[in-house]
């Protein structure tokens, strides 16, 4: 199982009388950051704020440095910078390092930035949240994609003790770099070949934006694909894509994307506010209203 991110208090700040966190990214007005962890803070009664940081890529550094003597405990990373950011921190996890990309930031008392990826254990908290008799160990897990999303969830998924790991990318060099970064459990497919790498697959993963709202859909061969499968699409706009519609009528299990998201907000949260936060019904209801 992927292990929650290191929680040692000495990583974190004092708590402000009322502590400042956020997103930053370049836009940012698209993220859903905002309403999950205002619903966080709003439950728990926390005095804190939680506010979107539209961050101009030549800002960057400065904008780190100067959040903490403003109040900010801490930050939420997204597009473009989750990459930029590994070489401005001070201390960059080994996860973080090896997916090549941060989505969390710790402030810490003593003025170094502190960064970390949890992408994977949000994206298997989700599965054994959603589908608690999920078994990664059963047989090889089938990951469509290469990007930044996909390193997470191979890095998680190997982690979880999969066996082998199948990968197509539409650009094959991306794959093969996988490969090369990750080790022999990874199995590199053609994007011709990807039908073929659903055989006896019991983990399947999209994580390309195929599927996302005003994007073609995914569309693949799925008479491979075994009813007893997992499968799971990262795109969570709209929450039921056509990829999970056509596997759940082959009788596969389906997990939508929006879990991951809410479960890899809640290691940070709880590094800056101080409490471990609940992902239930409210909490995605909150989100997708």
């Amino acid at each position: 199982m992927t292990n929650p991110p290191d929680s040692d208090p000495t990583d974190a700040p004092q708590a402000a009388a009322a502590p400042l966190a956020g997103v930053i990214g370049w836009p940012v007005a698209h993220s859903r950051s905002p309403l999950l962890h205002g619903h966080w803070l709003a439950r728990y009664g926390i005095k804190g704020h939680y506010v979107p940081l539209a961050v101009a890529p030549e800002h960057l550094a400065q904008v780190l440095r100067a959040l903490p003597r403003a109040g900010f405990v801490g930050a939420n990373v997204t597009i473009p910078h989750k990459e930029s950011v590994l070489a401005l921190a001070d201390i960059v996890t080994d996860r973080a390092a090896l997916i090549g990309a941060a989505n969390t930031l710790i402030f810490r008392e003593d003025g170094r930035i502190h960064a970390d990826n949890t992408d994977g254990y949000g994206f298997v908290t989700n599965l054994r949240q959603q589908a608690p008799e999920w078994l990664p160990e059963s047989g090889p897990a089938a990951v469509i994609g290469a990007g930044g999303a996909a390193r997470a969830v191979v890095a998680a998924l190997l982690e979880c003790g999969v066996p082998e790991l199948r990968i197509a990318n539409r650009t094959r060099i991306r794959a093969d770099q996988l490969k090369a970064d990750f080790g022999a459990r990874i199995v590199v497919y053609d994007w011709a070949q990807v039908g073929n790498m659903l055989e006896d697959a019991a983990t399947i993963v999209n994580c390309t934006s195929m599927g996302m709202e005003g994007a073609q859909p995914l569309r693949l061969p799925l008479d491979a694909l075994s009813p007893d499968a997992l499968v799971t699409d990262l795109v969570y706009t709209p929450l039921d894509t056509h990829f999970l519609r056509a596997a759940r009528a082959r009788g596969c299990t389906t997990v939508d994307g929006l879990g991951m998201l809410l479960h890899q907000a809640a290691p940070g949260f709880e590094r800056w506010f101080g409490i471990h936060p609940q992902v239930d019904e409210d909490l995605r209801r909150a989100v997708l209203a």
